[in-house]
């Protein structure tokens, strides 16, 4: 039994092959527990099988098991694999598996039926990052879907629809041509997310119609008469980037857009290389692990700490701050 349930029950004479260290095995082979039999029945082909499999795999934002522990997940029971290990940051896990709660960003050691791995993978919300080659089950894309996207992009460009309209109607379109399933399309939706804008439309809104964004905004506009646009355009987006490293950028920047139309028209200028500047800035999420999923997916598996992001993104942010300014006031005249 290569993949044996935590619920499985152990007869006399049984055979176990153990993996661990000195110490912990010592205590098993004590008077009346079990008797050592060396290698005589033992043979490495027994290990291996073409049914089960052993992946790599990094545990997603907002999976199903983030925050829960093993111990009360059942996960042979529920998911049909096995946890053979948890890696966090690059360290091994070494307490017992049965007690580590899981973490976004966690390396996870699973074993399992070669055949039911993928879809166990995409209910428990990972990655799986040692076999390039699973897959979630997903038939090869037809044209449709470039096609679909593409269209809605030149609609947008031209004016003929609205951004809401024109991408909803190319997910409908995907959708009639069976490429995704309604199942599938449901579950894709970060809906936490779309209950954060929900939540966060009305401050944004409401800062601008209660004056709380002018309040915000009055320093800046104190400095912005005495010097040039550009510092004033290039403050706020570092304002904003510094904003989007600790909540989500899309959030930073239903916040940060009133504040920088106010910003605008108390300079008496345009308002779309501040409203460009804060698209820039809330896109700019590169100082911490949680500015980004993107950043925590790559964490754990690339053994990162939490001051590996901000020595790579600070020279980044500067980079960029240098770059847009510039290309902002070319392309958007103040």
């Amino acid at each position: 039994l290569l993949a044996p349930a935590s619920v499985e029950r152990l007869w006399q004479d049984d055979i176990l092959i153990l993996e661990g260290d000195p110490s912990t095995l010592e205590p098993l082979l004590g008077k009346d527990k079990l008797e050592q039999t060396g290698r005589r029945d033992f043979r490495a082909e027994d290990l291996r099988s073409d049914e089960i499999s052993v992946v790599e795999a990094v545990l997603m934002p907002n999976s199903p098991i983030e925050g829960r522990s093993m111990r009360g997940l059942r996960i042979h029971d529920r998911y049909g694999v096995n946890l053979l290990g948890v890696a966090r940051q690059g360290q091994a896990i070494t307490e017992r598996l049965g007690r580590v709660r899981f973490q976004a960003g966690d390396v996870l050691l699973l074993q399992g039926e070669r055949e039911e791995i993928p879809e166990s993978l995409a209910t428990l919300g990972c990655l799986p990052l040692a076999e390039r080659s699973l897959g979630f089950g997903r038939r090869r894309p037809l044209a449709a879907t470039p096609i679909a996207f593409f269209g809605a992009i030149v609609m947008v460009v031209t004016g003929l629809l609205p951004p809401q309209i024109a991408f909803v109607g190319a997910v409908a379109t995907i959708v009639l041509f069976g490429e995704i399933g309604l199942r599938e399309l449901y579950e894709a939706i970060d809906w936490s997310i779309v209950v954060l804008l929900g939540a966060l439309i009305p401050v944004g809104m409401a800062l601008e119609s209660t004056g709380g964004s002018q309040i915000i905004a009055a320093p800046i506009l104190a400095m912005g008469h005495e010097v040039p646009l550009a510092l004033v355009i290039g403050l706020l987006m570092v304002v904003t980037m510094l904003l989007s490293d600790i909540m989500n950028n899309a959030a930073t920047a239903v916040l940060m857009a009133p504040i920088g139309i106010t910003i605008a028209r108390g300079l008496e200028a345009s308002v779309d290389p501040f409203l460009m500047a804060v698209a820039v800035g809330a896109s700019s999420t590169y100082l911490t692990p949680i500015g980004h999923q993107s950043n925590l997916l790559v964490m754990g598996s690339g053994g990162y700490r939490f001051g590996d992001y901000w020595r790579m993104g600070l020279p980044l942010d500067v980079i960029i701050v240098c770059v847009a300014v510039p290309m902002i006031l070319t392309v958007w005249p103040a």
